[in-house]
């Protein structure tokens, strides 16, 4: 009986009647959408969330961030600029698939050298479109973000019982650590690019005043090219790598990067190395799965949200200079307000739910931010607080000198 009624669902999109379909998206609750396939040939399972973005899809995709997810794009028209070899936010790509509402249009853009289409293929990412992504995103906001499958075989028979069964094995998010799995597996020195611009593309930075290490948890390569704008050296290190071997480094600030998973199962080897590091009273900043950590090391607690914040329009309150800023945002998990530590003061809050979006500790040069200020895509308000922590590495840097 329920997988009976599992087959009587019937897709919304009238389109598809006049088409044989390719592709199949299968949901934990045996709700699905048969679509066209994209991109790679083959099945991928992770958790389903939707993106608001209306720009940067080859940055979101290429998000660390997203690793064991299937993105919905609520914007229907991806894939009209192509893609190209400068928009990578991450050497792999970790994102399990994608699904988009209409179907790609020839890219028109003077920067396209490659369809959308093909560069999933040949970043082994299954697609799915021409499924009705609004019913996909309402049922998401009502029942929360689900595990799903996409399968995508032109001459196999699209077997759902199988897949609803692969959906549910799946583990999902919570308790787990995927920070171990996209870290660099060699540290290395950022090669000094900064951000693009459409003059001169990608210039090299020559002027090296300050030193950041960057712990990477998945981080996003606009980050470290906002660094070099701001004439820092920094050198990207393991996840794993020990507090010690971070200080002979002899930084000038620790950066704690975003990346995807749950942040208790990583802080299980990331809160002793960021204790230590605290310790030393070098200047401290996290973005994201950093802040998350960095609240964890501080005592407050982290929980799994019913949808996350994904997207590009969300509006963050600044709570100590009272304006209110536009950001870019892509998280599942939140720290909590409850039992918040003394130590700790709130700094900016979200207006779609009031969780915390920011936090510092009061009395040292420590702070984080749960949205993305390097904004790739998004708009750029919230720049200044990477100029917050070059200032204090000046400033703590002149006090040691003394």
């Amino acid at each position: 009986m329920y997988l009976k009624k599992i087959y009587q669902n019937i897709n919304s999109n009238k389109n598809l009647k006049k088409i044989n379909p390719t592709a199949i998206l299968v949901l934990e609750n045996g709700k699905f959408f048969k679509g066209l396939g994209l991109g790679y040939q083959g099945t991928a399972t992770g958790e389903v969330c939707f993106n608001t973005s209306i720009t940067g899809y080859q940055e979101i995709i290429s998000d660390p961030s997203y690793a064991e997810q299937i993105i919905n794009f609520t914007f229907p028209h991806v894939g009209n600029v192509g893609t190209n070899k400068q928009d990578h936010e991450s050497d792999k790509i970790w994102t399990k698939g994608v699904i988009i509402n209409t179907e790609i249009t020839n890219p028109s853009n003077y920067r396209s050298l490659k369809h959308l289409d093909g560069w999933l293929k040949k970043n082994k990412i299954v697609g799915i479109t021409g499924i009705d992504t609004r019913n996909l995103t309402n049922f998401i906001r009502e029942k929360g973000a689900p595990k799903g499958t996409i399968s995508f075989f032109k001459k196999n028979k699209l077997n759902i019982k199988k897949l609803l069964k692969i959906t549910q094995t799946w583990s999902g998010l919570k308790n787990l650590d995927l920070a171990e799995r996209v870290t660099t597996k060699k540290n290395y020195e950022w090669q000094d690019f900064k951000t693009w611009n459409k003059t001169n593309g990608f210039l090299k930075n020559k002027k090296k005043i300050l030193h950041v290490v960057a712990i990477d948890y998945g981080i996003k390569k606009n980050i470290l090219r906002y660094f070099s704008d701001f004439n820092c050296k920094v050198t990207i290190v393991s996840c794993k790598t020990s507090a010690a071997d971070i200080i002979k480094e002899k930084p000038n600030g620790i950066f704690l990067s975003n990346g995807p998973g749950d942040p208790a199962a990583t802080g299980k080897y990331a809160i002793p190395i960021i204790r230590k590091l605290i310790k030393n009273n070098l200047p401290i900043f996290g973005i994201c799965l950093g802040h998350q950590l960095l609240a964890l090391t501080l005592g407050a607690k982290t929980e799994k949200m019913k949808l996350g914040h994904r997207g590009a329009n969300h509006p963050v309150k600044n709570l100590i200079k009272g304006n209110v800023e536009i950001t870019s945002q892509n998280h599942g998990f939140e720290v909590m307000k409850r039992n918040l530590p003394r130590n700790i003061r709130i700094t900016h809050q979200s207006l779609f739910d009031n969780s915390i979006e920011g936090i510092q500790l009061k009395n040292k040069p420590i702070f984080s931010v749960q949205y993305h200020p390097e904004s790739n895509p998004g708009p750029q308000d919230s720049v200044y607080l990477f100029n917050q922590f070059i200032m204090s590495m000046k400033k703590n840097a002149k006090k040691k000198r003394y």
